[in-house]
């Protein structure tokens, strides 16, 4: 008996088939293989200069305030150069301090109004530029850079000359407008509310022009389709702002306030220069209380052991706040 055929006759005029070619499981190309990319050494290179500078102008100074946060380093250290290691006690000595809570909580609730006002009124400035015309917003963007600009020294001195008594431009406004009598001879930075206030319009004022000119640029990324998608579905403007805009502008918005919470929480010179944590210690944040304790005092280790107290509160307070970002932006 002849044994039957394995395979199927050829038609006439069809190329002979071959057997498929088996990858060899070393080859590069084939399936479910991906080749190993190399690290180019250009971007660490490139970033070497940046990250040297950080580390001698930012490392080397928190070393040494840590170091000096376990010295008793006072007036004595200063002029003989030597000082005793006392370990933990700065830190023990500066959580048993009564002016602790008081301080904390005064630092909070200043760090998150002066946040929240930045934030707000940038956010309106912002929308502003967006809906103006070409001279308008080029003028905003002019006194915003103008604002942003000017030092903090300069610009607090010019804040305590706006409010000072006799001679303050905004006590004789105020005289004029009739709103709270005369107040001429009144001195804003003497009073517990009043004196917030001030430093509250002098740091916003300082810190808004970069949250809005920030946001300006997202507002202008978002495409004009979304928006002419909701105004053909009924959307009004604020409907438009809460279903378009805010998710799209969701990143820049954590990413200022990020940056606004470490700033208003270390503010320092106006404070200093309008109220020098006064009166009575309402405007004592822990950046002057570190200060008036190391200066003040004499006691430069509680001081450094103050800023290195805050450093932590504040990198555990950050650190929380880009890890919701990392996530709302992966959940993006």
């Amino acid at each position: 008996m002849n044994a039957l055929p394995t395979h199927a006759p050829r038609r006439e005029g069809t190329p002979p088939t071959r057997p498929a070619a088996s990858a060899a499981p070393d080859d590069p190309g084939a399936a479910g293989s991906r080749p190993r990319r190399r690290r180019q050494p250009q971007p660490y290179v490139l970033l070497l200069p940046a990250v040297v500078l950080l580390a001698a102008v930012v490392g080397y100074p928190l070393v040494r305030l840590g170091v000096i946060s376990t010295q008793g380093f006072g007036l004595r250290t200063l002029i003989t150069g030597r000082a005793t290691s006392v370990g933990g006690a700065n830190y023990t000595a500066i959580l048993h301090d009564t002016q602790l809570t008081q301080v904390l909580i005064r630092t909070v609730v200043f760090a998150a109004t002066l946040v929240a006002g930045t934030v707000v009124i940038g956010f309106g400035a912002a929308l502003m530029m967006v809906a103006a015309g070409r001279r308008l917003r080029v003028a905003m963007m002019l006194a915003l850079l103008g604002a942003w600009a000017m030092p903090t020294v300069a610009s607090t001195l010019v804040w305590q000359w706006l409010f000072q008594p006799t001679y303050g431009v905004v006590n004789w406004l105020l005289t004029q407008l009739r709103v709270f009598g005369d107040v001429r001879q009144h001195d804003f930075l003497a009073g517990t509310t009043s004196g917030f206030v001030v430093v509250w319009l002098l740091v916003v004022w300082i810190s808004v022009p970069f949250v809005a000119l920030t946001l300006y640029a997202g507002l202008s990324q978002i495409p004009g389709d979304y928006y002419e998608a909701a105004a053909i579905d009924g959307a009004g403007y604020v409907r438009r702002l809460r279903t378009v805009t805010l998710p799209f502008l969701r990143p820049v918005l954590m990413l200022v306030t990020v940056l606004s919470v470490i700033w208003d929480f270390n503010v320092f010179n106006q404070i200093w220069i309008l109220t020098k944590g006064g009166p009575d210690g309402a405007t004592t944040t822990i950046a002057i209380w570190s200060f008036t304790k190391a200066f003040a005092s004499q006691s430069y280790g509680q001081g450094a052991a103050i800023a290195v107290f805050s450093v932590v509160l504040l990198a555990v307070l950050v650190g929380w706040w880009v890890r919701r970002l990392v996530v709302s932006g992966e959940e993006a």
